[in-house]
C-alpha cells in the first residue's frame, strides 16, 4: 500500500537541502532510523569489472548498519539493490516515476521492487502515484538520493551522464562523495576519474566505504577471502605472484589484453589480495 509521508517524517538529511520536496509517497519501510545511508550510482552500460566491484563492496558491508539507496534503474542501480538483498542489507529504491506498478520505471524491475518491499526495504517518490517517467524526472529524483544519504558512491560513469548529476548535488549538499577507479581505457572510467581529480574520495575497498560513511574501519581484523571463489583469470595472477614482479611483467605473463588485465588487477587490489609498492606488485597474504 502506498502512503503519504509527512514532512516531519522525511529522512533527516533530506529536510536540510534547499530544494527539498514538498511531499513524498512511499511503500514498504523507510530507512532504518540509525542506519548510515549510502547512495550507489553508476552506468547502465556496466562492465563485468563494475559489476564485480559493486557486489564486492556491498558484500563487505554485510552486518553493518547501512542502508543502500539507488534508483531502481538498469545497470549498477539494480546490481546494488540485488546485492544488498542478497547479503541482508536494507535497500531503498527511488524510481524516476510514480509508484503505481503500471508506471513504475523501468517496468522490467517491478519484481525487483516487490522483492525490496518483501525484505524490509521500500520505494520512495515525490511524484503522483500514476506519474510516468520522463527525462525531466530523473535529475529531480537524483537530488532526493543525494540529499537523503550520508554519502554517494560512483561506480562507472561516462563524463556526461546522470550519475554525475547525483555526485554534483551530493557535493552541493555537503555530503561525502567516493568513486571507484577503473581502467583508463574505458569510457565509463572518465566520470569517476574526473571526480577523483576534483577531490572525491578514491574507493579501493569496503573499509574506504566505511570511512566515507563515518564508520570505523575494520582493517585490524580483515576478512579472509576464499581463493577458490576467485575467477579463473584472477587465479592466474595470484599464481604468477608467487614471486613479486612489475605490473608490466605481470600483464605480459598473464597473456591477457592490457585493458582486461588492468581491470582484474584493480579488482584484486580492491579485494585486498594484492598491493603495489616501489614498482612491484605482490600478494598481501
Amino acid at each position: 500500500m502506498i502512503h503519504e509521508l509527512l514532512l516531519s517524517d522525511f529522512p533527516k538529511l533530506l529536510k536540510e537541502i534547499p530544494d527539498a520536496p514538498k511531499r513524498l509517497r512511499y511503500e514498504g519501510e523507510l530507512p532504518k532510523k540509525d542506519n548510515k545511508l549510502l547512495a550507489i550510482v553508476g552506468s547502465r552500460k556496466y562492465s563485468s569489472y563494475g559489476r564485480e566491484v559493486c557486489e564486492s563492496l556491498i558484500a563487505g558491508l554485510a552486518g553493518s548498519s547501512v542502508t543502500i539507496v539507488s534508483g531502481l534503474a538498469l545497470g549498477i542501480d539494480s546490481i546494488a539493490h540485488r546485492k544488498a538483498l542478497d547479503v541482508g542489507l536494507q535497500t531503498i529504491a527511488i524510481p524516476g516515476s510514480g509508484l503505481d506498478r503500471k508506471v513504475l520505471h523501468p517496468h522490467s524491475h517491478v519484481n525487483l521492487a516487490e522483492e525490496i518491499i518483501r525484505n524490509g526495504g521500500g520505494l520512495i517518490s515525490e511524484y503522483d502515484d500514476t506519474m510516468p517517467s520522463g527525462a525531466w524526472a530523473f535529475p529531480r529524483r537524483n537530488r532526493i538520493m543525494a540529499g537523503m544519504c550520508h554519502a554517494t558512491l560512483v561506480i562507472e560513469a561516462e563524463r556526461r551522464s546522470g550519475t554525475l548529476i547525483t555526485s554534483r548535488l551530493a557535493t552541493e549538499y555537503n555530503r561525502e562523495v567516493g568513486c571507484v577507479p577503473g581502467p583508463i581505457t574505458s569510457p565509463t572510467s572518465d566520470g569517476p576519474h574526473m571526480l577523483i581529480r576534483l577531490g572525491a574520495a578514491l574507493i579501493r575497498d569496503t573499509n574506504d566505504v566505511r570511512e566515507l560513511l563515518g564508520l570505523k574501519r575494520t582493517d585490524e581484523n580483515p576478512t579472509l577471502v576464499n581463493i577458490e571463489e576467485l575467477s579463473d583469470e584472477e587465479k592466474v595472477f595470484i599464481k604468477i605472484l608467487e614471486h613479486p614482479c612489475s605490473r608490466d611483467e605481470l600483464i605480459r605473463r598473464s597473456k591477457l589484453d592490457t585493458g582486461n588485465a588492468s581491470a582484474i588487477l584493480s579488482l584484486l587490489e580492491i579485494k585486498g589480495l594484492i598491493t603495489e609498492e616501489l614498482g612491484e606488485v605482490r600478494k598481501t597474504f
